[in-house]
């Protein structure tokens, strides 16, 4: 269900109305449509048109000439349709071109149409043109060009206005306008709703419409922004008092976390324990006993055993720098095992070892 704000002629205390779907949401058809508009048409022709034949036009008893004896055709009457002045052929004659039409289809057009102006956002609804009881078109086209959101002086495309039956008043205010057709809601019809840009209801006539159309009883919806005006009082006392409150507190809460003595001395806690663990030298016998076995495999016996052992007080000399003992045994570990002294050894108990099986 598609809603629209009433317009008012002050511009403020307008409600919302809420139009059935049944007649401003139905499906459109465009075939159906076309077919009532043509027929729309045809009906409002007069079909009063008509000709003469040559036996109608005055003149044109006597022949023209001879029958024989000139060379030429022979004539009969200087009225016949090959001389100007003469009669028509097969021209039109009166009649009548009206096609019949059933009332669900044309209601069904009309449905149609209203709901396409409704989708495409113009449709409005105003509750009156004129405040008091004497026409104004100024203030009619004041009022009009508002519903419509023309910024112009004039309106730039058509618009229909639809109103009650009753209201004369609103007719004689906008009846020399141009480009402004007033109908009331009996006389709505698919080809004007067609022919305009958009489509304005005063308020009684969308009521009649509705009701005559089988759509209930208009329903008129108060906007909720009165609602929200209530509410605003109520917010700004509690957010101008509590706030400046709430806000220290939040912040000295913060800070007293941050300042606690109890929980940053966990981080080194963690740390030296990682450190202890590390620096253990039953900590991680699997390291040794893969080395031992790879060097074994390789052919070194002495190289790999040393930096296995260099590593733990390595990583103990990185958290416990007093124990110099352990770091003094560490450094030439190292040193060997960056410059490859170990290594060299390793290739040539291999070559010695080739020798000696030659």
């Amino acid at each position: 269900m598609t809603t629209v704000s009433v317009v008012t002629p002050s511009g403020k205390g307008g409600a919302d109305v809420e139009l059935p779907a049944e007649i401003f949401g139905a499906k459109v058809n465009i075939p159906l449509i076309h077919q009532v508009v043509v027929a729309q048409e045809a009906a409002a022709r007069q079909g009063t048109h008509a000709t003469k034949t040559r036996g109608m036009v005055r003149g044109g008893g006597k022949k023209p000439y001879r029958q024989k004896g000139t060379g030429r055709a022979r004539q009969g009457s200087l009225r016949a349709p090959q001389y100007a002045g003469g009669g028509t052929v097969h021209g039109p004659v009166p009649r009548s071109y009206e096609q019949h039409t059933p009332k669900k289809m044309k209601a069904a057009a009309l449905r149609g149409a209203l709901s396409d102006r409704t989708s495409h956002g113009r449709l409005a609804v105003v509750s009156a043109f004129v405040e008091g009881d004497e026409p104004s078109t100024k203030e009619a086209l004041t009022v009009l060009r508002t519903a419509v959101g023309a910024a112009e002086a004039r309106l730039p495309r058509p618009v229909l206005v639809v109103v009650h039956g009753d209201d004369q008043l609103t007719r004689k205010s906008l009846r020399n306008i141009p480009r402004v057709r007033v109908l009331t809601s009996g006389q709505l019809n698919t080809y004007d709703v067609l022919a305009s840009d958009h489509v304005v209801f005063t308020q009684a006539a969308l009521a009649e419409f509705v009701a005559r159309t089988g759509g209930g009883e208009l329903v008129t919806v108060a906007k909720p922004a009165k609602a929200a005006k209530a509410a605003k009082p109520a917010a700004e006392p509690a957010s101008g008092t509590e706030e400046p409150e709430a806000r220290p507190a939040g912040a000295k809460a913060a800070a007293g976390d941050a300042g606690e003595p109890d929980a940053k001395p966990a981080r080194p806690a963690r740390a030296k324990a990682a450190a202890g663990d590390a620096g253990e030298p039953g900590a991680r016998p699997a390291r040794p006993a893969r080395a031992k076995a790879a060097a074994g495999d390789a052919g070194e016996p002495d190289a790999k055993p040393a930096t296995s052992r260099a590593r733990k007080p390595a990583a103990a000399s990185a958290t416990e720098p007093a124990d110099d003992t352990a770091a003094g045994q560490a450094r030439p570990a190292v040193k060997k095992r960056s410059s490859g002294a170990s290594r060299k050894p390793a290739s040539g108990g291999g070559a010695e070892q080739k020798e000696e099986q030659e």
